[in-house]
């Protein structure tokens, strides 16, 4: 005989999971009736299948299971849920007493084990895949499951010949797991909500085993997703090397509550192990359902400073196609974007309306344009040199044999080059004179100046910092610092920091792997935009009339997005900013 002691937030069990609650218990929570098969209730049916011709994880055998409940209709494709380790929680029976109340949409459920390399001999181990595929950070065992099991299973048929249909809609999706297998489950839905919208969580490995740790500061910096997170742990949970398990859990509950998501729990006093799960999982299946089929919102109510800049229901929006490889972007002082097409070697402007027209020719690729007070484009073009267009897009070449990547030009006319083939900062002044200004920066890439122009600031493709240097009265350089530190994706050896920009606060937006990050005055990361779905972009600037709206291309596209900021393109008179907060 066990008893179940419970903090009452309301009347119901649904009350208190709508507000999460404390419950405490020996360890030995026992499965309601929601885990066990009733009367009446139709049984769905569970198949086994193995499969060991992965791509993405070479070499692994593993078993899986597929689970189709009897009101399957072929005609109307299933929602899913995908759980690892195989079947938990008496998943099966749940879901067939949950989906015969309307509980719970029609699913079927995928459970897969977790994959090993078989060895060659009796004498030695199998090698386990179970840490390299659950706590791993990144998108493979996302694209293994959408790449790779889901096709098999859409392959298969029920005992009684029906072909199995499920919904390509991400909110018909749920994926859930327990310990390393709950973070793999979340890491699937962070890095393709696109694929998977609602997430069950138990004891979840969220601590330094494969950089799990690093969740409770992305979820408060990162753009926000639209996903449903139910988090279950217990107060005995373990304590080991790799961080507090209870205490990482709760590290996630604060970060969702702060990021605006959809996020419930319940913590109790049981240990690692699926029991209070189990118990829990018919309750927590219920309300990661809830309302459906409305679709989950993201960043309701969020107190990131992401969300000081975002507009609801305002995405990246296709502003130009039909172009080739790009890579030069810069706005007029009318905040018209020009960019450049290396498939007909031409620049093209994006006027106010949209509308887009041919403005000049070129012979080389352009890697980084700027306007200058002047009202002439200039550009960093290959044959090292710098040229200059006018209205008419009539060019002059400003200088010669100077390597460059990307460029910035200050209102006073000077050039600042980042030349990351020889790892050196020019300077070209408004006569053609140029001289190297810094040099040492492995991979010095996007350039820009600080609103004030009193700073330059230099990214580093291939390291952690944007370097700052203060700007000496004669335009030369002093007092380098690795000053902006950037976030690196696990498995990446640098930032990928290309295009920069700057906003009327200060703010320094960066391309990099994870998106484009927002740096405060101070040089801290405080928010990390996300580019267009599959996007790799290279540059950004702020355009529009009144500056308000950011551009950004990759993949053959320019894209813009409707911001809460103001830009601050150096072809203006500097602006002095509010102070950062330290």
């Amino acid at each position: 005989m066990f008893s179940i002691r419970i903090l009452i937030i309301g009347s119901s069990l649904a009350s208190i999971l709508s507000a999460g609650a404390l419950v405490r218990a020996a360890d030995d929570y026992a499965p309601g009736p929601d885990s066990k098969p009733q009367e009446g209730v139709p049984k769905g049916e569970v198949t086994q299948y193995s499969v060991d011709n992965s791509e993405i994880f070479p070499g692994t055998t593993r078993d899986y299971w597929v689970y189709v409940p009897r009101q399957y209709d072929p005609a109307k494709p299933a929602c899913l849920y995908v759980g690892q380790d195989g079947v938990q929680f008496k998943a099966p029976v749940v879901f067939d007493n949950l989906i015969a109340r309307h509980q719970m949409p029609v699913t079927i459920g995928v459970f897969i084990m977790h994959g090993r390399v078989k060895a060659n001999s009796t004498n030695v181990l199998d090698r386990f895949n179970r840490s390299y595929e659950y706590d791993g950070l990144g998108d493979n065992y996302a694209r293994f499951v959408l790449e790779e099991i889901l096709p098999e299973v859409e392959k298969k048929s029920t005992g009684d010949g029906r072909p199995i249909h499920i919904s390509q809609d991400p909110n018909d999706h749920a994926i859930g797991g327990s310990s390393s297998g709950a973070i793999c489950a979340f890491t699937a839905a962070w890095e393709r909500p696109d694929a998977f919208r609602r997430v069950f969580s138990s004891v979840g490995t969220y601590v330094d085993q494969r950089g799990g740790n690093d969740y409770p500061a992305l979820i408060r910096k990162t753009e926000p997703k639209p996903l449903r997170v139910f988090l279950q742990d217990g107060s005995n949970d373990l304590n080991r090397v790799g961080g507090n398990w209870f205490l990482a859990n709760q590290e996630m509950l604060s970060a969702f509550d702060f990021a605006g998501y959809e996020v419930n729990h319940i913590w109790g006093e049981g240990g690692h192990n699926g029991k209070q799960a189990t118990a829990i999982f018919p309750d927590a299946m219920r309300w990661l359902w809830k309302d459906w089929p409305m679709p989950i919102e993201s960043g309701v109510n969020s107190s990131q400073p992401v969300a000081q800049v975002l507009v609801r229901g305002e995405p990246w929006r296709v502003a130009g196609e039909g172009v080739g490889a790009l890579g030069g972007l810069a706005a007029n002082a009318q905040g018209e974007v020009f960019f450049s097409d290396a498939t007909p070697n031409s620049i093209r402007k994006i006027a106010l309306d949209g509308s887009i027209t041919n403005f000049a020719q070129h012979t080389g690729e352009i890697y980084g344009m700027m306007f200058g007070a002047d009202g002439k484009l200039y550009a960093a073009e290959s044959g090292r040199q710098i040229m200059a267009y006018d209205s008419h897009g009539e060019v002059a070449i400003i200088a010669r044999e100077v390597e460059a990547q990307a460029l910035c030009i200050g209102h006073n006319g000077n050039i600042y080059v980042a030349d990351s083939s020889d790892k050196q900062v020019w300077l070209v002044d408004g006569l053609g004179k140029k001289t190297v200004v810094d040099t040492g920066i492995p991979s010095p890439s996007g350039i820009c100046l600080t609103p004030d122009q009193s700073l330059l600031l230099v990214g580093n493709t291939l390291g952690q910092f944007v370097y700052s240097f203060h700007i000496n009265s004669d335009g030369t350089l002093a007092d380098r610092q690795p000053y902006h530190h950037l976030r690196i994706p696990d498995g990446v050896m640098g930032s990928g920091a290309t295009g920069m920009t700057v906003d009327t606060r200060g703010t320094l937006y960066v391309v990099t792997h994870l998106g484009i990050q927002m740096c405060d005055q101070a040089g801290r990361v405080v928010g990390i935009l996300s580019a267009p779905r599959g996007m790799v972009l290279s540059n950004i600037v702020f355009g529009g009339a009144t500056f308000d709206e950011m551009f950004a291309c990759g993949g053959g596209r320019v894209f813009k997005r409707k911001l809460k900021t103001t830009g601050a393109p150096s072809l203006q008179p500097p602006i002095k900013p509010a102070a950062p907060s330290l």
